[in-house]
């Protein structure tokens, strides 16, 4: 099992709530986002739901500290939830594949993703370092991304906005982190 596949967990997480759109403004939208994660199915309720917007926000804040380059501010926020949210790896086979780690299923559904999510994160960071984690500066995007591991520099962009037209990937930021910073003061909405 490879923990920092996770870390795309914590990018659609994050990428729930833009400009104008929250995906889990409802338990709907919460069961769709379950729904490309079955290892995270289980029964939801409201009190989930609100524990995922918290765990969004939480989650973007790390992301908003690594693209402005507070390293220590994300590796803190990072620790946090790692602390809070442990890991509990377990040893199995199944599928025919021999034996290999997975993360224990027990707990609530808004606990299990966070302890992915965060793991995800951390396995990321530790193999890449904090630059594999950005918030696209594109304006009106202010999406999450991870830096594909075929690319060594740094990006400002998410996949979607470095393929439009006079927005290369690379390019200098175009958009102040005001808006984006505001957001995850104000827990991502």
């Amino acid at each position: 099992m490879d923990l920092a596949s996770y870390a795309d967990l914590a990018v659609d997480l994050v990428n729930t709530c833009r400009p104008h759109r929250d995906e889990l403004r409802d338990l709907e939208g919460l069961r769709a986002l379950l729904l490309r994660r079955p290892y995270l199915a289980g029964r939801t309720a409201r009190r989930d739901l609100d524990a995922m917007r918290e765990l969004r926000a939480e989650l973007r804040a790390v992301f908003v500290s690594a693209a402005r380059g507070d390293e220590l501010d994300a590796i803190e926020r990072l620790n946090t939830l790692l602390i809070r949210y442990p890991v509990h790896p377990i040893v199995t086979r199944h599928d025919g594949q021999g034996w290999h780690l997975h993360l224990n299923e027990d707990g609530s559904v808004p606990d299990r993703c966070a302890a992915r999510a965060a793991m995800g994160l951390a396995a990321r960071i530790s193999s890449r370092g904090i630059d594999a984690l950005g918030v696209c500066r594109a304006e009106g995007c202010e999406r999450a991304y991870l830096t594909p591991a075929t690319e060594r520099t740094p990006r400002y962009r998410c996949e979607r906005c470095a393929g439009r037209p006079g927005m290369p990937a690379g390019c200098p930021p175009s958009v102040p982190l005001v808006s984006i910073r505001r957001r995850a003061r104000d827990g991502g909405q």
